[in-house]
């Protein structure tokens, strides 16, 4: 991880005019399937042809994600040319940003770390995810989402066939009664400038974010590891009649913030559990808030048990490494009295406790801080792009460990709100510390409540490794979230929420207990514990149990932590994706 949280990757733009003869490792230009390879004369004829020739004999067709590397044979300036698919016209922001990441893949991968990028013409619009609908949540948002928060007189939202009722809200009302995400800082909206000016700087943005994303590696402590090649450079050439500089730069400002901060955590949930202890999230957090000039608390497991904070001080009792509860404090817009409050999941590492896990997988329970991992990335976002809004982010973090000290199945425990909890599965420990850490957020005066979660495997069962899940209490404000991720290019999907599954987790011993007697519906189950905990504000369970970790890489994601949430939270509380 860079010190002063940036990228290593200069990007610049500059008029197409000059692509073909960019001193350059490599010239990468994009192309669907149906494109006629005639449409690129800076090529040499040579180079066409053979683009055709590996077309015709099914080598590369320009399918969505397929990259070919053609050598430049002395005929142009860089000794490389990469071709990066499409897939079926019109593209898609998500099918542009995927060929971004694979094209600074195979670029890497081949010790190419200069690219000349030939940005492609379109409008590349962001769309719901193929195979399901979104139509349901989208249309009882029925405000139509950042329009709302700025006050306009908003036109309904159409999504698969569903059309919510046009609205007129303003301002704070909005945030409050729908969810509408907060409006970023920015001098004016795409739709004030020209359209070709206004998709160039969306192209830009999502071009440059699959670029960082793509660059991404994973870090090695091996003894014998060999250098690797960065992208160390991005030239990005853009039709004259869309180049408009400041928006341009804007939109790669904001590009490098969301890839970075998606990168970073990346690599904090990558860190082995012997290098990030709860101590050592807590010194993250307190470098990253005196990077950005945000306030931030750590109060040690002293200070947890004097406050009351039961739930967090019972998850770390069995660990030698004690818990932390950490708060940043971001005051970006001092008029409103509405304050976001966003609670992530920091276990740094989880064994089950005394309801231990298998041995095999285990490994990747360095990963069990994922939710925390998001909202300190997403603090990089907020330092730099300094959205008009206010966050209270709480992390409650431990270790789950089995010892002699540990909290044990049947324990009685009471948390910060007073209530109690009969613990029957001592795995089921991140509702815990998330429930001290929900109540915590609403004392620091969040008046509508995120948390982010690897919760529970179970999500795995209805989801595999592709979607994260949400609960929530109020539709209209998932909507806009729903809203984000479409534009982030992050699938999410809603659970239920219905009442009867709260009253499976009523005990007969304390006030709740964290988790059923039975193993159904169990990535429900832990979202309707934390809503016993929310004082009815507003709020969105997300479950990261399957999406924060991969096996091997796959889409925009590599192996590993993959940030999941980072860009979509990012989206909900800036905007920049969309606002560009």
């Amino acid at each position: 991880m860079r010190a002063d949280y940036t990228t290593n990757t200069k990007i610049s733009i500059t008029e197409s005019g000059g692509w073909a003869s960019a001193d350059a490792d490599a010239l990468l230009f994009f192309t669907t399937e149906e494109e006629d390879r005639g449409n690129l004369p800076d090529l040499p004829e040579e180079l066409r042809a053979e683009l055709d020739r590996l077309k015709r004999a099914g080598r590369f067709k320009g399918s969505a994600g397929e990259v070919t590397v053609l050598p430049a044979y002395g005929r142009l300036a860089a000794p490389y040319v990469i071709a990066a698919g499409l897939g079926a016209a019109p593209a898609g922001r998500d099918t542009l940003r995927l060929a971004a990441v694979q094209a600074a893949r195979e670029a890497q991968r081949l010790g190419l770390g200069r690219l000349a990028v030939l940005l492609p013409e379109g409008a590349f619009p962001a769309e719901p995810p193929r195979g399901g609908t979104y139509a349901a949540p989208l249309a009882a948002q029925g405000t139509g989402g950042a329009d709302a928060a700025r006050g306009a007189s908003v036109k309904a939202a159409s999504v698969d066939g569903v059309q919510a009722e046009p609205q007129s809200v303003s301002g704070a009302d909005a945030r409050t009664a729908a969810g509408a995400r907060p409006s970023p800082q920015s001098t004016g909206s795409a739709d004030e400038r020209p359209a070709g000016a206004a998709s160039a700087a969306k192209a830009v943005f999502t071009v440059a974010e699959g670029l960082l994303l793509g660059a991404y590696r994973i870090a090695t402590y091996a003894r014998e590891a060999k250098p690797r090649q960065e992208l160390a450079a991005a030239q990005l050439f853009v039709q004259r009649d869309a180049l408009n500089g400041e928006a341009l730069q804007a939109a790669v400002a904001a590009a490098e913030a969301y890839a970075v901060a998606t990168n970073y955590a990346r690599d904090l949930t990558n860190l082995p559990g012997n290098l990030l202890l709860p101590s050592d999230l807590a010194k993250e957090a307190e470098k990253l808030a005196g990077q950005f000039g945000i306030a931030c608390e750590v109060l040690d497991e002293q200070a947890i048990v004097e406050r009351g904070m039961g739930a967090l001080a019972a998850v770390g009792l069995g660990s030698a490494n004690p818990p932390r509860m950490i708060t940043l404090s971001y005051d970006g817009d001092p008029s409103s009295d509405e304050v976001l409050g966003l609670v992530g999941k920091g276990v740094t590492f989880d064994t089950g406790g005394i309801s231990i896990k298998p041995a095999g997988g285990m490994e990747e329970m360095i990963s069990d801080m994922g939710g925390a991992a998001v909202l300190l990335g997403l603090l990089i976002v907020v330092g730099r792009l300094k959205p008009r809004i206010n966050l209270r982010i709480v992390i409650p973090a431990a270790e789950n460990m089995p010892s002699g000290t540990a909290m044990r199945p049947g324990d009685v425990i009471t948390t910060l709100s007073g209530r109690t909890v009969e613990v029957l599965n001592t795995d089921a420990e991140g509702r815990l510390i998330l429930a001290d850490g929900v109540t915590y957020a609403i004392e620091k005066g969040a008046t509508r409540l995120i948390d982010i979660a690897t919760l529970t495997g179970a999500v795995l069962v209805s989801f595999a490794d592709v979607a994260t899940s949400a609960q929530t209490n109020d539709d209209a404000f998932l909507a806009s979230v729903l809203q984000a991720s479409i534009q982030a290019g992050e699938k999410v999907w809603q659970l239920p929420n219905f009442p009867e599954y709260r009253e499976m987790l009523r005990s007969t011993v304390a006030d709740i207990k964290n988790a059923a007697a039975h193993k159904w519906a169990g990535a429900i189950m832990g979202g309707s514990f934390i809503e016993a905990f929310v004082e009815d504000k507003p709020w969105i369970h997300l479950d990261t149990g399957g999406t924060a970790w991969l096996w091997g890489d796959r889409g925009i994601d590599p192996k590993g932590g993959t940030g999941a949430m980072v860009r979509t939270l990012a989206e909900y509380i800036c905007g920049a994706g969309d606002e560009v």
